[in-house]
């Protein structure tokens, strides 16, 4: 499978019938500030660079950021922290990010998500979880120089474990522990670095600050040696 096929698999993808109801909701009632939008209001497919070493996962796209957007962490608050973060360590061009066609391009970085379409009260079922999965896996198979995976957020970080039982067949001595900006090696495998997700409630609250995540980008940098 190419890139343009599996993105297309994604964005007709009706499996989880609560969630095809509520991102179609959202785009059809919008909100005041985007009256004027033609919201995206289906599955949002992964972006970035295809020949990148870092795979960053995050758990679902926003209500009116990527489900209006049509991009990754485009057009909300989650958005506004994680780019400046990624443009300061030299993993992107331009700070911000707005719309889908704004010229921005990540480097060394794909950026996808466990669940693919914005989930009521931003909580997908286990069973819409596992429906998006092999969307993730095929996107982990399409990339020729993964290196590592950056989860954010604990659901990410849980469900990336998974990956390594069920993909990677890998068992693990002791099970890896969510904490911010842990690094995790596995023999002959990519690695995995947890980070607090930058979602308006951890950024707001001070639970994850710049530094913070200034942190956990320098250190990627160090792991791909840039």
């Amino acid at each position: 499978m190419d890139w343009k096929t599996h993105n297309q698999e994604i964005m007709s993808c009706r499996k989880c019938p609560r969630l095809v109801a509520w991102r179609e909701q959202v785009a059809r009632e919008k909100k005041a500030a985007y009256r004027d939008w033609e919201y995206w209001g289906k599955p949002v497919p992964g972006f970035g660079d295809e020949k990148g070493r870092v795979m960053v996962v995050g758990l679902a796209p926003g209500a009116h950021g990527s489900n209006r957007t049509g991009r990754m962490f485009t057009g909300d608050a989650s958005g506004n922290f994680l780019y400046p973060a990624l443009y300061r360590a030299g993993f992107c061009n331009r700070p911000l990010a707005v719309s889908a066609d704004d010229g921005l391009e990540l480097k060394e970085l794909y950026i996808t998500a466990i669940v693919r379409c914005v989930p009521p009260k931003n909580k997908p079922s286990q069973e819409e979880i596992e429906n998006c999965r092999p969307f993730l896996l095929q996107e982990i198979a399409l990339l020729p120089n993964l290196a590592g995976f950056v989860a954010l957020g604990r659901v990410a970080f849980e469900q990336m474990l998974k990956i390594y039982q069920q993909y990677y067949f890998y068992r693990f001595p002791q099970k890896p522990l969510f904490a911010h900006n842990t690094f995790y090696e596995f023999p002959n495998l990519p690695w995995l670095l947890a980070s607090y997700h930058p979602s308006r409630q951890n950024t707001q609250t001070g639970r994850l600050s710049e530094a913070m995540f200034a942190a956990v980008w320098e250190k990627v940098a160090l792991k791909v040696k840039r």
